[in-house]
């Protein structure tokens, strides 16, 4: 399946749009980072020579001479005895070479400390006049230097990187607007079967909710995908042909649970012998045992086609269409991660000739895995409360309590 896909094609879009995509290109700052020397406190902005040895006892009288709010543009000038009231993120006047907080001073107050400044728009008076400080500060002290988050020239973002909120703020912060990215493929999802019912409707006999094609849309989202749930589609050929062919147009990767075994009502592969090139298996595991992939459509569209019974959707989704999603998007390792644990209830039979994936509750701090549930491919609750596969190889037909185990990290 992975060496028949290879990454979507590289976009530029806004950087809004691109969360979630990987990027395709290194960026480097062409400004620094902050581009001026600023405050980081609420304070006043001093020569260090003139707040040396301050103290409650023997405080440093300094004259206000202005205010520096942030987007300030003309900056008063800091000469000997003075300083100017200046806020969080103000560009530091010339002459200033460090900033008190305004919590070491009387805020012009003429009394103790203060904890507070007050606004401007209630009291201008307060850039004005006599303030008092009591403790020293340093020069460069409370004072975010030009470029000191990074500098011309330098990586911000290497070739490879999921852009998150983080990753976007840095590319505004650095004057991007754009930026080249693969772009998350499009996932439709539909289950098969005209058992399903939707969820919110009335469940008559011989009918169960649809919740894989809700199953399987949550995690092609997770695994980093936009998503779209079509919703169930009953066993009937044409439906199902006039389905696929409207979700084509939108779709890098088409995923359908259901349909897939021997029974005489099983139309998937019937449908899509004719819309294309779909090889079906059965393999050597469980759940999950019969499986399909190939190309359908026009444009040769990938298709996944799941089991229907909820477990093994989902545990196929995870050992297949996962990977298959992170290909599309240039991502690699395409698995989930696999650690060594401690299994703390013994496994009393495992099918031979056949890897079984049981589901199970993984501790990191203490490295053991307990099973969840039984074997059972249609047991939702116990897969709800699962956060790791058990792997059981072809192999071995038990496990005692206290072995190590193979574990698929879900999380």
């Amino acid at each position: 399946m992975l060496r028949s896909l290879k990454p979507l094609d590289p976009l530029e879009i806004q950087i809004l749009d691109a969360q979630g995509c990987v990027l395709v290109e290194d960026v480097t700052v062409a400004t620094p980072l902050p581009p001026f020397d600023n405050s980081s406190m609420d304070g006043y902005a001093v020569r260090a020579a003139d707040v040396e040895g301050a103290s409650e006892e023997h405080p440093a009288v300094l004259t206000v001479v202005g205010d520096v709010a942030a987007g300030s543009g003309e900056l008063p000038e800091v000469g000997p005895g003075q300083c100017v009231r200046i806020m969080t993120g103000a560009p530091v006047p010339p002459g200033a070479e460090a900033v008190v907080p305004v919590e070491w001073t009387d805020g012009g107050t003429g009394s103790g400390p203060v904890t507070t400044m007050p606004a401007y728009s209630g009291a201008p008076e307060g850039a004005t006049g006599e303030v008092r400080v009591f403790r020293a500060a340093e020069s460069g002290a409370h004072i975010r230097l030009l470029g000191s988050d990074v500098r011309p020239g330098q990586l911000a973002l290497e070739k490879g990187t999921v852009l998150g909120p983080a990753q976007i703020g840095l590319l505004a912060a650095v004057g991007r607007s754009r930026v080249l990215v693969r772009p998350r493929p499009r996932v439709v999802v539909i289950s098969t079967g005209s058992e399903l019912v939707q969820p919110g409707e009335e469940i008559g006999p011989g009918r169960i909710a649809d919740s894989n094609s809700f199953t399987l849309t949550a995690a092609a989202r997770d695994a980093g995908a936009e998503a779209y749930r079509v919703g169930a589609v009953p066993d009937d050929a044409a439906r199902l042909t006039d389905t696929i062919e409207d979700q084509l147009v939108r779709a890098d990767l088409l995923v359908t649970s259901g349909g897939v075994s021997v029974g005489a009502y099983d139309v998937v592969k019937e449908v899509f012998e004719q819309l294309g090139s779909v090889r079906f298996r059965k393999l050597a595991m469980q759940p999950g045992k019969p499986q399909g992939f190939g190309r359908i459509g026009p444009d040769g569209t990938p298709l996944c086609a799941l089991p229907g019974n909820p477990v093994s959707a989902y545990v196929s989704f995870e050992l297949f269409v996962r990977p298959a999603i992170r290909r599309l998007m240039g991502l690699e390792p395409a698995h989930r991660p696999v650690v060594s644990a401690k299994l703390t209830d013994g496994i009393g039979r495992s099918p031979a000739g056949r890897r079984q994936f049981l589901r199970g509750r993984y501790d990191e701090r203490t490295g053991e895995i307990s099973p969840v549930g039984r074997s059972g491919s249609h047991l939702v609750a116990a897969l709800a409360r699962a956060n790791a596969l058990i792997v059981v190889p072809e192999d071995t037909t038990s496990v005692e309590a206290g072995a190590q185990v193979d574990v698929v990290l879900l999380t």
